[in-house]
């Protein structure tokens, strides 16, 4: 007979499905594929283009709304950046949220917002939040019995001070290993990770792992859960299924259009594994401090740079799943942590320190363009997965401070959203340590009706 220790050891590692208090509707998808922007995307730079103001010697920082023209899409109603002319084509199949809001989490921090975006919690908490990927896995379970469920692209996890921040999130958390990512740091290597190591024989490499199997479960409750992942993993090792992610395999104009860069390569994985059976793949430009998006320096270059990244592989992507059918139960979603402003740090009402100092006047390239992290107002895209075709959801100020004026995303709303179109409620949870945890914080989270009722 188990004692109260034993019997909580063992809660914690098989934690209890709560019901839902939600009405249970259909899934509108049945794959979600997450393409973050890691580092702070320029909102005014990309989705929400405001009154453009060219470089000029001596130029007013408080006049710098966007440091590109408009251009128009193929949608009446919606303009985005120039540098987006491939995605400006596809607009027609997206739903184009301008009024996403960051959390108040006081110092801004880019692993704490990333944090909060990819569990839904505000860190610190006293349990470890699983990541969205991790929640989708363990309630609808993979799509392929020989696919992982959560896979991560591109996302190196040692890079200084942040590691351990990004780290946190990048977990299944309480859910269990079974649940956590398959990572894929570099995807033009994708395939050497199914491959057992080129200096053991196929025999000695079933030995270690019949080995390593012997180990696990002599360890007891905890282990079960960590079993059941490495089991997968083996299995994706002698499954037809792990061609996809062989990308030689691709035609060599194929790769071409997606971009011979890593974010490139890594939305051809997507499109691979979404039609080998993936349930959740995130493809992240990647987080490193002062690097990609996050533009604290030369930010008209880096956003110039980073919009010529991502304009030709998201666009490939989705008239490459348009093409095979796979678009309207794939659920394409492109976010960030926040958004940027030239002179605002936080937000309008609440302020928070400034982190990088604007000149008074400015004279170089180099302070020309989105600087300061901007909490109040974001651009996030959903494509394809029963979102809405061609619609503009929220609206924000034209002038500084370019605030929400009306229909305001918080993180429980784009979640809960998300969430429903995977017919996922958002009151799902799990309970922990004898405590309800939800999907959604406290499970409130609420369905933008527009976009996923």
């Amino acid at each position: 007979m188990m004692n109260r220790r034993q019997f909580l050891s063992a809660l914690a590692a098989h934690p209890l499905a709560l019901p839902s208090t939600t009405k249970k509707m259909e899934a509108k998808a049945d794959t979600l594929i997450l393409l973050w922007m890691a580092g702070g995307m320029a909102q005014t730079e990309t989705f929400d283009p405001k009154a453009y103001t060219p470089f000029e010697a001596n130029l007013d920082p408080q006049r710098v709304l966007s440091t590109f023209p408009a251009i128009d899409t193929v949608v009446d109603n919606i303009k985005i950046s120039a540098g987006l002319q491939r995605m400006a084509r596809i607009m027609d199949r997206a739903t184009l949220i301008r009024t996403y809001q960051a959390g108040d989490l006081g110092h801004i921090l880019h692993s704490r917002h990333q944090y909060h975006w990819h569990t839904g919690y505000a860190p610190p908490i006293s349990v470890a939040a699983p990541h969205m990927g991790s929640w989708i896995s363990k309630a609808l379970g993979p799509r392929h019995p020989d696919v992982p469920a959560f896979i991560d692209i591109g996302q190196g996890l040692e890079i200084g001070a942040e590691s351990d921040s990004l780290k946190a999130f990048h977990t299944a958390g309480f859910l269990g290993s079974e649940h956590g990512p398959f990572f894929i740091t570099d995807p033009s290597d994708a395939a050497s990770v199914v491959r057992p190591p080129a200096h053991l024989s196929r025999e000695r490499f079933l030995k270690r792992q019949e080995q390593y199997r012997m180990l696990m479960e002599a360890s007891g409750y905890p282990q079960e859960s960590l079993r059941r992942s490495v089991d997968n993993a083996y299995r994706l090792l002698k499954s037809p299924a792990a061609k996809a992610l062989d990308l030689s395999l691709e035609k060599r104009e194929v790769v071409e259009r997606y971009g011979d860069t890593r974010f490139g390569r890594g939305c051809l994985l997507a499109r691979r594994l979404t039609e080998a059976g993936a349930r959740f793949i995130e493809v992240t430009t990647e987080y490193i401090p002062f690097r990609f998006w996050d533009t604290h320096e030369n930010g008209h270059t880096r956003a110039r740079d980073m919009k010529a990244l991502i304009d030709g592989p998201v666009s490939q992507l989705v008239l490459d799943l348009e093409e095979r059918g796979l678009l309207n139960r794939t659920l394409i979603v492109m976010a960030s942590e926040f958004g940027r402003d030239m002179v605002q740090e936080g937000k309008p009402e609440k302020p928070v320190k400034d982190q990088v100092k604007i000149p008074d006047r400015i004279t170089e390239l180099k302070h020309y363009g989105m600087h300061r992290h901007f909490t109040e107002a974001g651009s996030v895209l959903l494509i394809g997965g029963g979102a809405p075709k061609g619609m503009l959801y929220g609206t924000t100020a034209d002038e500084r401070p370019c605030k929400v004026v009306e229909k305001p995303v918080r993180i429980e709303e784009l979640h809960a959203t998300i969430y429903r179109l995977m017919g996922i409620p958002a009151d799902y949870g799990q309970l922990i340590e004898m405590r309800p945890f939800y999907v959604t914080r406290d499970g409130k989270g609420r369905v933008v009706e527009e976009i996923g009722g």
